[in-house]
């Protein structure tokens, strides 16, 4: 079973229009090529009892001519314009004259909904293309600054949470940010716009976080994959490659077993990441304490000799967004590593 979730739903969107599109001209025109047209009286008109009851449906039924005969059939169209005694024109096929359309049955619906998805995809993929290349003409590329080694430090990564428009920081023991991610445009449709504040070195750059897109497989031996876009690249594509790499194993961690990250920039260590299930500062960690009695996948108690936390605190949105444990977007491996004991 496969199971599609985030923009990466366009392209299964994309599908359904096209079937939709399809299923319309093909219904609506080619189905009935060939019939002639004629015009019927409504006869009746009554409330289908199968409807649901927050949404009428009616039953027409409909007289008319073909053949110097007389049928009467329902119609496969309702208007709120259509009253008993009325006429509309319908068609019908020569060599069976019970089978009739009004032309505006289920099929220009289809094509309706299917002209209307496609047209949101296009518009969305165009102002996203253009958003993105507005952001690189401004800031140019990715960059990150060049690793600096001193002194290990213990941080704290969180994610705020009852808002839609939650962000992402890095702090130190005294809880003074360090670094952040401030949303500054929230969309339902297209990507979030991110202000990424970089408190130590006095330095800001713009991002577009795209919605969380995963492909679920429900297999062991095909592997899941969560990501989302950074400035229009697929996030764990990028970090691939420039040479990030992440193992994770579940270890012993506050409040329970959770997972725990090595995470490495052409093999050498940037950090040691340990997911907490609170705010793992030790003289409030029970006021701030999470409800849930395992890990919560957005807070990480963090180790590291880096000075430049620009790269490291991309990685861990990365994971806090995506809930994928390496970098390749997928979660088989920290199971595989735990297994192994690695």
């Amino acid at each position: 079973m496969i199971s599609l979730k985030g923009p990466g739903f366009k392209t299964f969107a994309a599908v359904i229009a096209v079937i939709a599109l399809a299923f319309g001209i093909y219904s609506t025109f080619i189905q009935s090529a060939g019939y002639e047209k004629t015009t019927a009286t409504i006869i009746s008109i009554e409330k289908d009892p199968e409807s649901a009851s927050d949404h009428d449906s009616y039953i027409i039924t409909a007289r008319y001519t073909a053949g110097g005969k007389e049928y009467t059939n329902v119609l496969d169209s309702y208007s709120p314009s259509y009253k008993e005694g009325g006429t509309v024109e319908v068609r019908y096929d020569p060599a069976d004259p019970n089978k009739i359309t009004s032309g505006y049955g289920i099929g220009v619906y289809a094509m309706a909904v299917g002209a209307v998805i496609l047209l949101a995809i296009i518009f969305l993929t165009v102002r996203q293309k253009k958003s993105v290349s507005k952001l690189k003409e401004s800031q140019g590329e990715i960059q990150y600054l060049p690793s600096e080694k001193g002194e290990e430090r213990e941080l704290y990564f969180i994610t705020d949470l009852g808002t839609p428009k939650f962000g992402h920081r890095i702090e130190d023991k005294d809880r003074r940010v360090l670094y952040e991610a401030r949303m500054t445009r929230f969309t339902l449709l297209s990507a979030y716009e991110f202000d990424f504040i970089d408190h130590e070195r006095n330095r800001t750059t713009h991002h577009l976080i795209g919605h969380t897109e995963e492909t679920d497989w429900n297999s062991v031996l095909i592997d899941n994959y969560s990501t989302f876009t950074l400035d229009g690249m697929d996030v764990w594509k990028h970090l691939q490659s420039i040479g990030v790499t992440i193992d994770s194993r579940l270890d012993k961690a506050e409040g329970g077993i959770g997972p725990s990250y090595d995470i490495r920039k052409d093999g050498e260590q940037l950090a040691y990441a340990e997911n907490t299930s609170q705010f793992v500062h030790e003289e409030d960690a029970e006021q701030h304490k999470v409800v849930s009695k395992i890990p919560n996948k957005m807070f990480f108690r963090i180790f590291t000799h880096e000075k430049n936390l620009d790269l490291l605190f991309m990685i861990l949105v990365a994971i806090a967004r995506s809930s994928a444990t390496d970098e390749r977007g997928g979660s088989r491996r920290m199971l595989f590593n735990t297994i192994k004991g690695e």
